[in-house]
C-alpha cells in the first residue's frame, strides 16, 4: 500500500475556482444555450418555491383570518400554476443538465483516449493497465460534477435561498435574523469537514484503482492462475485490497456525512428559536399569524437549499479530486514529437541503414552501444543474438518508439528523427512475438492493417498467411468473434491472423519480431514459405532465436550486449569456429540431435 499511503499534495488556494475555469474554457462555448436555458428552468424552481412561502401569508389572513373567500379561486389557480412551473422547469433542467453531463464525459473519455494514443511506449511500460482504465472510468465523471453541481448550486439553490431568506425579512427582519445565526458555524465546520475529505478522497481512488487493475490481471492471466494454484494467493491479496478499499470508503462517509447531524441539529435550533419568539410576540402584541406562518414556511423552505448550499464544497472537494486526476492524464507531455519541420517520409527501395546507434532506456544503463549495419533494400536481414543482446530494442527503434540517445536511423537517406512518425509507421509492417488481436470479427483484425482494405485483399491475406483453412472451419469464417485477446484461438491461429494483418499493410518494410515462435513445426514451414513470397522486393528485418529460420537471410547480424559483433551470410559466418554465430549454431544443432535421439528412444520403449 506503500502508493496509496504516500503523502498527497497540498491543495492550492482557490484551486477549486481554477479547475472550473479551466472546464468552462475547454467546453463552455459548445454549451452555453443549453446552460442558458438550463439557468432559466432553476430560477423558475427557486421562485415558484419563494412564491410558495409568499403566499402562505395571504392563505392564513385573508382567508382564515379576515375571512375572504373571494379570493379562494385565485389564491388556488396561482398555486396550482406555480406547481405546474415547477414541474416543468424541474424536468426541463433535469434532463439538459443530463444531457451536457453525459456529452460531457463522452468528450472526455474519446480525448483521453486520443492523448493516451500520443504517450509512447515508457509511460505504457510503467503504467498498469487495469488501474490506468479504473482511474480513467473513477475520474471521468468528476468533470461533468463540477460543472452541474456548481451550476444547480448557484443558479437553483442560491437563488432559492436568496428569493426565501428576502420573503422572511419582508416578513419579518428581527425574525430574520435569528434564523440566519447558524451561518458562521455551518461555514466553519464545511471548512473542516473540506481539508479532510479531499486527501481520503484521493486515496480511495487510488486504492479502487489498485483492486480493479488486480481483478483485470487475473481474469486476463486466468490460466496461470490456476496452472499454478494461486487461487488462494490471489484471493488472500484480493481480500486486503477489498478491506482497504472499505475502510477508504467508510471514512469517506464518516468525514462528509458529519455535515449531516450539525446542519440538522444548527437549523432545529434556529427554527426553535425563531418559533418560540413568534409565539411570545404573538401572545404579547396581538399580531396576526400570516406572517408568522409565512415566515416559518420560508425558513422551512430554505433549510433545504441551504443544507445541500452547506455540502457544495464538501462535493466539489471530491469532484476536484476526480477532475485533478483526469488532468494530471491530459497534462502528460507525450516524450516524442515530430521534429519542427518535419516531412511525411518518401519511401522507394526501403533501405533501412543504423549508422552509430546508441541507445538506453534508463540514464547510465545503455542498452545499445555504436551499432552500425545496413538492412539492403528488398532484401533479408536477420538480427540473432541471446536474450537482452538489444534484438527487439532495434526493431522498436525503426519505428521510432523512442528516440535515440545518439547515432542516425535512416530509411533511402532520410533521417527517421526528421520525418512524421505517422508517414514512418505507415510504411511499416510489423509482426510482433506475442501476437495481439483485438475484440471483434477476424476480418476486422486483418483489416486493422490498412483500413481500406478489400474483403478480397483480407482473404488473400489470410490465404497467403496459411490462415484461410481454419478460418474456413470457424462457425461465421471471417465475421467469426475471435474474443479479447482471441482468446477463442490458438497461439498458432492467433500468429497466423497476426502476420495476415501484415501482409494486408502492403508496406515496402516488413518487421518481424520472432513472427513464427508461436507456431507448429508444420504451420511454420507453411507461414515460412508464405513469408517468403511476401519478402520479395520487400526490405524484411527478421529477429529469430532459431538459427534454422535465418540460414536463407541475405544478410545475418549478431549482436552480443548491445553491440554487433559479427556480420555476414550464414555460409560466411559458419566457417569460423570460434565464431558466436558458429556457436549459436553448434548448441541449437546438438539440441535438435537430442530431441531427435529422445524421440527415437521413446518410440522404441512405446514398441
Amino acid at each position: 500500500m506503500a502508493q496509496v499511503d504516500k503523502e498527497q499534495r497540498k491543495p492550492e488556494p482557490g484551486e477549486i475556482v481554477a479547475v472550473i475555469k479551466r472546464i468552462l474554457a475547454e467546453n463552455g462555448r459548445d454549451y452555453m444555450g443549453q446552460y442558458a436555458l438550463a439557468t432559466v428552468c432553476l430560477v423558475a424552481v427557486a421562485a415558484t418555491t419563494a412564491f410558495s412561502a409568499w403566499i402562505m401569508r395571504d392563505i392564513i389572513d385573508e382567508i382564515f383570518y379576515r375571512e375572504n373567500y373571494g379570493l379562494v379561486p385565485y389564491i388556488c389557480g396561482a398555486i396550482v400554476a406555480a406547481f405546474a412551473i415547477r414541474g416543468v422547469a424541474s424536468y426541463g433542467q433535469a434532463v439538459i443538465l443530463a444531457k451536457i453531463g453525459n456529452n460531457l464525459v463522452a468528450r472526455y473519455q474519446q480525448r483521453l483516449f486520443d492523448h493516451l494514443m500520443k504517450l509512447g511506449l515508457d509511460f505504457y511500460s510503467s503504467a498498469r493497465s487495469g488501474q490506468l482504465a479504473a482511474q480513467i472510468s473513477q475520474n471521468v465523471t468528476g468533470i461533468r460534477d463540477m460543472l452541474s453541481i456548481t451550476l444547480t448550486s448557484i443558479a437553483r439553490d442560491a437563488v432559492s435561498l436568496i428569493a426565501l431568506v428576502a420573503v422572511m425579512i419582508m416578513q419579518d427582519p428581527l425574525l430574520s435574523v435569528i434564523g440566519l445565526l447558524i451561518g458562521p458555524p455551518l461555514v466553519y465546520s464545511v471548512n473542516y469537514l473540506m481539508r479532510r475529505l479531499r486527501r481520503v478522497t484521493r486515496e480511495s481512488v487510488e486504492v479502487n484503482s489498485h483492486l480493479f487493475g488486480a481483478m483485470q490481471e487475473t481474469v486476463q492471466g486466468i490460466s496461470i492462475v490456476k496452472a499454478f494454484t494461486m487461487e488462494e494467493q490471489l484471493s488472500a491479496k484480493m481480500a486486503d485490497l477489498a478491506a482497504y478499499a472499505e475502510n477508504r470508503a467508510n471514512r469517506i462517509a464518516r468525514v462528509s456525512e458529519r455535515l449531516t447531524p450539525i446542519t440538522e441539529m444548527l437549523a432545529g435550533l434556529a427554527i426553535a428559536g425563531v418559533i418560540a419568539y413568534a409565539a411570545y410576540r404573538a401572545a404579547s402584541a396581538g399580531q396576526s399569524p400570516g406572517s408568522v406562518f409565512a415566515f416559518i414556511t420560508a425558513l422551512l423552505l430554505a433549510y433545504d437549499p441551504a443544507r445541500r448550499l452547506a455540502r457544495v464544497q464538501v462535493n466539489l472537494e471530491r469532484s476536484l479530486v476526480n477532475a485533478r486526476m483526469i488532468y494530471e492524464l491530459l497534462d502528460m507531455e507525450p516524450p516524442q514529437r515530430d521534429a519542427p519541420g518535419a516531412v511525411p517520409i518518401e519511401v522507394g527501395t526501403g533501405g533501412v541503414a543504423f549508422r552509430d546507434v546508441s541507445f538506453s532506456y534508463a540514464p547510465d544503463k545503455p542498452v545499445l552501444h555504436d551499432v552500425s549495419f545496413d538492412a539492403g533494400p528488398g532484401k533479408v536481414t536477420a538480427i540473432v543474438g541471446s536474450s537482452g543482446a538489444g534484438k527487439s530494442t532495434l526493431v522498436a527503434l525503426v519505428q521510432r518508439f523512442y528516440d535515440l540517445d545518439s547515432g542516425r536511423i535512416e530509411i533511402d537517406g532520410q533521417d527517421i528523427a526528421h520525418v512524421t512518425k505517422s508517414s514512418l509507421r505507415a510504411k511499416i509492417a510489423y509482426v510482433s512475438q506475442h501476437p495481439y488481436l483485438f475484440e471483434g470479427t477476424i476480418r476486422e483484425n486483418i483489416r486493422y492493417g490498412r483500413p481500406d482494405a478489400s474483403d478480397a485483399e483480407i482473404e488473400e491475406a489470410a490465404r497467403l498467411a496459411n490462415a484461410d483453412d481454419f478460418i474456413a472451419r470457424t462457425a461465421f469464417g471471417y465475421d467469426t468473434l475471435v474474443g479479447e485477446n482471441g482468446v477463442t484461438l490458438s497461439g498458432g491461429q492467433r500468429q497466423r491472423l497476426s502476420i495476415a494483418r501484415a501482409i494486408v499493410r502492403n508496406a515496402p518494410i516488413l518487421l518481424l519480431d520472432e513472427a513464427t515462435s508461436a507456431l507448429d513445426n508444420e504451420s511454420e514451414a507453411k507461414v515460412q514459405d508464405a513469408l517468403e513470397k511476401v519478402m520479395k522486393e520487400r526490405t524484411t528485418i527478421v529477429i529469430a532465436h532459431r538459427l534454422s529460420t535465418v540460414v536463407n537471410a541475405d544478410t545475418i547480424v549478431v549482436m552480443e550486449e548491445g553491440r554487433v559483433v559479427e556480420k555476414g551470410t550464414h555460409r560466411d559466418l559458419i566457417v569460423d569456429p570460434a565464431g558466436l554465430y558458429a556457436r549459436f549454431h553448434r548448441l541449437q544443432g546438438e539440441r535438435s540431435l537430442e530431441l531427435v535421439d529422445d524421440a527415437r528412444q521413446a518410440g522404441e520403449t512405446d514398441a
